[in-house]
């Protein structure tokens, strides 16, 4: 007889971080059997594949193959595909995590179908609705059957939306169970070298965000502004995709070229940025996981956002709000330079084990 099985869903960079230290624990119980499904989201090898290989994630037995596209196109994609794999491959439940198309594609697939869903990293929010990623936080939530939650902001989100407590767990953020586990061969890697720097003498820069990159005026503001910032500090720039695409777009090819301290390169697999994150001065990004991952490692971060899903980054963690204003941002970086910068606290269930509860949660549940 074959075992129950609970379907992983990984579709974009954010999730594999996530689904690798569940996969592991899930791997621990005898009566189940944890299947990894990849959409496709993100389908690019710089993207996937080495994050497959670094976390140690085992090849998708499922794979969707949906590509890129519009919000809704890609949306309708991944729920119509995954709901034919259902209808083919019937799991127990469907485990799904964060906030991007796929998670809300799939949870919503799942759940038409009568498949429990079980969400990781429920209850954030930013209360922005400009945000795509708010609204398929929103969806997976109203939807889904047992809501794993990283923080306690997570826990009293839903419970004024009036979820039932009984589907409400706080397990902790399994993102760092992946950083811990990856820390010391990220170090070992010794990245800042690669780049002719030296350890807690430089900065690390991420943009994707629509608010960042988007807008001509607003990308050839901020790009400007690190020009001259990496004048103070060096700074190294993993150039996302859509930053590319917009800056090439918008005519600003030349401000990607490097030049005074300012060093664009490609993307980087998860080892090498944490690794380059580890060692860094200050971090300026947009990204909500790096806010997680510097409140760890007790980096300054400024945080390139109006607003955040993760407050407690700002209120425990090294994170501040300064959005793309560049006044915020030369006296957050200035504040940084001077020591003028809080050192974080240990943050309750960011400690390592935040995987085991959620599979030991899933089993309980199921």
């Amino acid at each position: 007889m074959s075992l129950p099985i609970v379907d992983l869903i990984a579709g974009a960079r954010p999730n594999f971080m996530k689904l690798a230290p569940v996969e592991r624990a899930l791997r621990g119980y005898a009566d189940l059997a944890p299947r990894v499904v990849h959409t496709g989201q993100h389908y690019d090898p710089g993207m996937n594949d080495v994050f497959f290989e670094q976390l140690r994630i085992p090849a998708p037995e499922v794979h969707l193959e949906v590509g890129s596209g519009s919000h809704g196109a890609q949306t309708a994609r991944i729920l119509e595909r995954y709901e034919e794999h259902l209808l083919a491959s019937r799991p127990a439940a469907t485990v799904v995590f964060g906030d991007v198309n796929s998670t809300v594609a799939c949870a919503l697939a799942a759940v038409k179908l009568g498949i429990p869903v079980a969400h990781v990293e429920a209850g954030l929010r930013s209360f922005d609705r400009t945000m795509p990623e708010e609204i398929n936080r929103l969806l997976t939530d109203a939807i889904s059957d047992l809501l794993l939650v990283s923080e306690p902001s997570g826990v009293e989100n839903l419970q004024r939306e009036g979820i039932p407590e009984g589907k409400i767990e706080l397990v902790g953020n399994v993102m760092i169970d992946t950083l811990n586990a990856e820390l010391d061969a990220a170090k070992a890697l010794r990245m800042p070298e690669r780049f002719g720097l030296k350890d807690g003498a430089y900065g690390l820069v991420t943009l994707h965000r629509p608010s960042n990159v988007d807008a001509p005026a607003t990308l050839r503001r901020l790009l400007d502004l690190l020009g001259e910032l990496s004048r103070e500090l060096p700074l190294v720039l993993p150039l996302h995709p859509r930053t590319r695409t917009a800056a090439q777009r918008a005519g600003l090819d030349g401000r990607l070229a490097g030049g005074n301290g300012l060093k664009v390169v490609e993307p980087l697999p998860y080892r090498e940025n944490l690794g380059l994150m580890a060692a860094a001065k200050v971090v300026l990004t947009d990204s909500g996981g790096m806010q997680e991952e510097t409140a760890v490692l007790r980096v300054p971060c400024l945080t390139l956002r109006e607003n955040t899903e993760r407050p407690v980054t700002l209120t425990m963690g090294t994170s501040r709000l300064v959005g793309n204003s560049s006044e915020k941002i030369r006296q957050g970086f200035d504040d940084v330079l001077a020591g003028r910068w809080p050192k974080g606290r240990p943050i309750p269930l960011w400690d390592g084990h935040a995987g085991e509860r959620i599979a030991e949660g899933i089993v309980r549940w199921l």
